[in-house]
């Protein structure tokens, strides 16, 4: 009965860690690969609504070389 109960909230709290450091990784990979990639990061501005031109685009790299993420 005990079991019943205490292994499906052991693996959803599990699941959910994981879950949440996988993202967390991949967040920080898409963030290293915007940081070379000027094409991706054009993109992604586009998606939200800004037209960046080649000035603007330069100081975004620049900001985001100097700002590590999750390196404090």
């Amino acid at each position: 009965m005990f079991w019943d109960i205490a292994i499906p909230i052991v693996t959803l709290i599990l699941g959910l860690a994981g879950g949440f450091f996988i993202g967390v990784f991949y967040l920080r990979k898409q963030l290293e690969k915007m940081q070379s990639d000027p094409d991706m990061l054009q993109k992604m501005a586009k998606q939200m609504g800004y037209n960046m031109n080649k000035q603007q685009m330069q100081r975004a790299q620049q900001m985001m070389k100097n700002h590590r993420p999750g390196r404090r």
